[in-house]
């Protein structure tokens, strides 16, 4: 049973949100309304954090999946004394706020992940527990737990319908993820209408048919039975748990249950109605009485304590285990450790090489070892897109490690490093979206290329936060061959280019791609894409053309005219830089000025200053021939309109991957035929 504090703090919750919204005149009243005494309940008494260190890092992490609430969450962040002023309140969805329209990661203190596209909180919570398990079970010690603690998320019914609600839900499930606990803000409306005329499954048996706990609370106003649900949730601690919470959307209002409470502000009369049936004064708005302000500030004075003890208990580990402490605290600080790369293999030249998702696999295996906040994994294609480790381990429930760490052969249960998804590439992105938030991690993802589109959602999203993912990337294009026109990407490589803040690299040969591993690991502000072959691709002679190293600037001089500014340019990407490194010495030999540039990644390239960006292309020679097997779309900004491009802008084709690429023009007699022909030469 509630007390009369308790509804206070409850009312305190559900009319700074009401007010902010309908200040701003945009917004969700909803979900506040109706969701605020679960929400009370769990960041007063369950949720382990310190507001005024926000970044503690065995906090516990919560994630408002329901992101269009945020009003929900920006009055917890004021009441409970996170950065958050209640002018910030007032300035709700205003220009330059850190109270913006959804909650995002990096801008407001105390927000875990940017949400709002429904679904992917709740597969980012899962990657948060994921990261939580590895982390605990590699370095904790009998007696010594360092790292332990939960993740909690409120989801709604749309983040439920969302596909990658459930790809995620499955893989917890499976995993047995005991610290992830849902709280499900059942109130069977959505922003067009009902529940009942889209969705009408029996959700708790969905989710008993994962493998979760779930539990149900008739009465979303009850704070006793949701306190005792989250209490035998936590219990839980093989199975993930999902509490079906009944509540009622826009509680208290005219609009109570009505799909018109969702997404716009109430309107006066029906906020002064509002706050007459919930017994809240009517002005001012933005009340907050002062015993309900005192009771949630006692998260800092609570958080301070759990921080306080928790230290003590580091200090007993790091002097009991020293050289443990000193690698988990330079992972959580995302600091790579002495000697890295050491390992990283360098390749002589071969005509023949060898495919570039070949010498990742290698290079990542070379870089594993000695990294050991490195864990990833694929959609269900380790043999095919070679990201699996070996010695590392697979993470998965129910196999304790022995004294040596390994237990069932590879199986280490949560200290196992290869991440199994499954066929779940969406879910994929955003478990290792929550991952690289929770922190410790550097996870990385791998499945083929034209399936890139299932992740575009969690990609943008890390994009978007600023977040350390790897998304390897392979079988790059027409050159998959006999899998045909669904299996090879065309399109993908432009759309990726397109997004902001997202690193693409697309390596041309063995050694460019152990640069390129090597950025993605070093890049810590933003997310990196690795674009590997399938096919064979050479391995060049670099003690004739230019240094790999050069991939770190984005694009470089593979190969120049000898004493002379060059008549023509000729740009390679990928597969198709030995193509370009072939064809200008053949054009060379023929008297033919031309210089080869290697022009793996646009946004590394753009990231240079004019100077060295016009050492590369200068801006005097118009004769730019750009040769990739994907669409020419973007290309235009680096050929100009004097130049051209050698590229794929119709769909793929059925055969042998050398015969299609052989049909397509991508031969070294067709790029010098392109290149004389640019110079009016054929």
């Amino acid at each position: 049973m509630a007390t009369d504090l308790d509804q206070i703090c409850i009312n305190t919750i559900r009319f700074l949100s009401v007010d902010m919204v309908q200040k701003a005149n945009s917004g969700h009243p909803g979900l506040p309304l109706g969701a605020a005494p679960m929400a009370y309940v769990l960041w007063t008494r369950f949720l382990k954090h310190h507001p005024a260190n926000p970044y503690w890092v065995d906090r516990d992490r919560f994630v408002l999946s329901a992101g269009h609430g945020s009003a929900l969450q920006y009055s917890l962040l004021y009441l409970t004394g996170y950065g958050v002023s209640l002018d910030d309140i007032k300035q709700f969805r205003q220009w330059g706020s850190k109270t913006p329209g959804h909650p995002e990661r990096g801008h407001t203190a105390g927000v875990e992940v940017t949400t709002g596209p429904l679904g992917q909180g709740i597969a980012n919570a899962v990657g948060m527990a994921m990261a939580e398990a590895q982390l605990a079970a590699r370095y904790n010690r009998e007696g010594h737990k360092v790292v332990d603690h939960h993740t909690y998320a409120i989801v709604s019914d749309g983040d439920l319908m969302e596909g990658v609600a459930s790809e995620a839900a499955s893989l917890a499930g499976h995993l047995g993820l005991g610290k992830l606990i849902c709280l499900y803000d059942d109130n069977m409306v959505t922003l067009a209408a009902g529940t009942d005329i889209t969705f009408t499954e029996d959700r708790a048996q969905r989710f008993k048919a994962y493998g979760w706990h779930v539990q149900y609370v008739a009465d979303g106003n009850d704070v006793g039975a949701i306190e005792q649900a989250i209490r035998r949730a936590k219990r839980k601690t093989t199975q993930p748990s999902m509490i079906l919470v009944r509540t009622h959307l826009g509680f208290g209002s005219p609009l109570q249950d009505s799909y018109k409470a969702h997404g716009s502000p109430l309107g006066t009369d029906n906020v002064i109605a509002t706050k007459r049936n919930l017994g809240w004064p009517e002005q001012p708005a933005f009340l907050v009485p002062e015993d309900a302000l005192a009771h949630f500030r006692e998260a800092l004075a609570n958080g301070k304590r759990a921080e306080a003890g928790w230290k003590r208990r580091w200090n007993k580990y790091a002097k009991a285990f020293p050289e443990l402490a000193a690698e988990l605290q330079g992972s959580l600080e995302g600091k790579l450790p002495a000697g890295w790369d050491a390992d990283v293999p360098r390749y002589p030249a071969d005509a023949k090489g060898l495919p570039t998702r070949k010498s990742g696999g290698q290079v990542l295996s070379a870089i594993a070892p000695n990294l050991p906040a490195l864990t990833g994994g694929s959609a269900d294609l380790d043999p095919s897109t070679y990201t699996a480790v070996k010695g590392s381990g697979v993470f998965s429930a129910g196999a304790e490690p022995d004294e040596q760490g390994v237990a069932n052969g590879e199986k280490w249960g949560y200290a196992g490093r290869n991440l199994h998804f499954g066929v779940r590439e969406h879910a994929m992105g955003s478990i290792a979206n929550g991952m690289a938030a929770h922190g410790g991690t550097i996870p990385y993802t791998a499945t083929f290329m034209v399936f890139s589109d299932y992740m575009r959602p969690p990609m943008r999203l890390a994009a978007i936060m600023g977040l350390h993912v790897v998304n390897v990337f392979t079988h790059d294009s027409i050159a998959v061959g006999e899998d045909g026109p669904t299996h090879e990407p065309i399109e993908q490589l432009a759309g990726l280019r397109s997004v902001p803040n997202l690193n693409v690299i697309r390596p041309g040969d063995a050694n460019e791609t152990a640069v390129a591993w090597k950025v993605a690991v070093e890049t810590n502000d933003r997310p990196t894409v690795l674009v590997l072959s399938r096919q064979n691709v050479p391995t060049l002679d670099r003690t004739v053309f230019g240094s790999p190293e050069g991939l770190r600037r984005g694009a470089y001089v593979l190969l120049d005219a000898e004493g002379a500014t060059p008549d023509l340019i000729v740009i390679g990407t990928g597969a198709e830089t030995g193509l370009v490194a072939e064809a200008a010495q053949k054009l060379q030999a023929g008297g033919v000025k031309v210089r080869a540039v290697s022009m793996p990644s646009w946004e590394l390239f753009e990231q240079q200053d004019q100077a060295y960006r016009d050492s590369v292309l200068p801006p005097q020679v118009k004769k730019r021939l750009a040769v990739e097997a994907g669409v020419s779309q973007g290309w235009e900004r680096w050929v100009g309109d004097a130049g051209a491009t050698l590229t794929v802008d119709r769909y793929g084709a059925s055969a042998p991957g050398e015969l299609v690429l052989e049909k397509y023009g991508f031969t070294v007699d067709n790029v010098i035929v392109q290149a004389k022909a640019l110079l009016g030469k054929a």
